[in-house]
């Protein structure tokens, strides 16, 4: 792997942090706000819904823009969001600056996809991804019970200044490793970007995405309370859960990109269906420390075993479908990513705070899942009936 993925995923280690650290700080955020801990929750939601929106606009708007100029413009913005969310006094201003770090978040990702995808041979191209991606892992094994810790030692607002700093190392390493010439796609016009929206086999891997990816947080965003209120961690603990978490995603990212490098649809496909299956087992063994960290390092392997897999495959959909635009759907993917995100958190909410309580948050992501996997069957189908149509279509000719 080449140097320059070293400065994509020292970024993208910033990124998750600020991204993730939010749930184990909920708690802490509500208490010093004073707000209910759905509304707190929806910290989460305006955070994805701002990647969700920023993301294929910014990517459209920027297109024209040399690659490595708009990374280190990117990891600007994400200083000045992270340091409002510092400096905000109130629950108001703290969601100013998150949408701010969310709008650098967004275009980071999906530019950055495709540079990596770019920078090794085709068939590296899903483990180059997974690379880059690393860095949202490492972010959740070290980053963010690190940022909960100090979070709760020294304030929430302590972990956004932390996160500041990691931009700022980030952006260094961006303008010393990454190479000037990089390949940029042919900016897509306005037509072509509706074209994508319009590509009905693309909005079937963008709800593949978005279900799969944001199942898992309707109990995420939810696991610090969940963990003190019915598995009966302490608050201290629940840092250290954090940390098993991380790991389990690590090793799943980086097993899911070698996978994913053979058969992206089949490999999606199982992955779903245990993710499934590990969702709706937590609601039977939440309640035993044991059981439960078990089977949240099974979630934790299989939440981000997909991730490469379904970005790989959205860039070769566009490739074939959209060739104009693969930057834009590139974008989308990642936008159905946090679409995901800030639905599953907001249906999250609903369940916390309907009779059903925090212990129905994992049934009912268990079900969004498996939404996914219907999807991912039938995409599979539908390439599987391309590919005979192509044979065929030379026989005829």
């Amino acid at each position: 792997m080449p140097l320059a993925l070293f400065a994509l995923t020292v970024a993208a280690y910033a990124i998750g942090t600020t991204e993730f650290v939010i749930v184990g700080l909920l708690p802490t955020v509500a208490s010093d706000l004073d707000i209910t801990l759905p509304l707190a929750g929806l910290i989460v939601s305006v955070y994805a819904l701002g990647v969700t929106f920023g993301a294929p606009v910014l990517t459209a708007l920027t297109g024209r823009l040399g690659r490595k100029p708009l990374l280190v413009g990117l990891m600007a913005l994400f200083i000045a969001g992270n340091a409002l969310a510092a400096l905000s006094p109130t629950y108001e201003m703290l969601l100013v600056g998150r949408v701010l770090s969310a709008f650098a978040h967004g275009v980071f990702f999906s530019v950055g996809a495709t540079i990596a995808a770019d920078l090794v041979a085709p068939d590296r191209r899903a483990s180059a991804i997974a690379m880059m991606f690393m860095g949202l892992t490492v972010a959740i094994v070290t980053g963010v019970p690190l940022g909960t810790f100090i979070g709760q030692t020294f304030g929430w607002r302590a972990t956004f200044w932390a996160v500041a700093g990691l931009g700022v190392v980030a952006l260094a390493a961006i303008a010393l490793l990454l190479p000037s010439d990089l390949k940029r796609e042919t900016p897509a016009g306005l037509m072509q970007q509706v074209r994508v929206l319009g590509s009905g086999r693309l909005l079937v891997v963008f709800a593949m995405t978005a279900l799969g990816y944001g199942g898992t947080f309707v109990t995420f965003t939810f696991l610090s309370p969940l963990l003190q209120d019915i598995t009966g961690f302490s608050a201290n603990m629940v840092s250290l859960v954090l940390v098993l978490y991380g790991v389990a995603i690590a090793i799943g990212n980086l097993v899911g990109g070698k996978i994913a490098d053979r058969d992206p649809v089949k490999a999606l496909a199982v992955m779903f269906a245990l993710q499934a299956a590990a969702l709706a087992v937590l609601t039977l063994t939440a309640p035993s420390p044991v059981l439960a960290l078990v089977t949240l390092a099974a979630i934790g392997f299989l939440s981000f075993a997909t991730v490469p897999g379904l970005q790989l495959y959205v860039v070769d959909m566009a490739r074939r479908h959209r060739p104009a635009a693969v930057d834009v759907a590139s974008a989308l993917n990642i936008a159905a990513f946090n679409l995901g995100i800030a639905a599953g958190a907001w249906i999250g909410g609903l369940v916390v705070a309907s009779p059903l309580g925090l212990g129905a948050t994992p049934w009912v992501g268990a079900i969004l899942v498996a939404g996914a996997l219907g999807l991912t069957v039938l995409s599979g189908a539908l390439d599987r009936r391309e590919r005979s149509q192509l044979g065929a279509a030379p026989e005829l000719a």
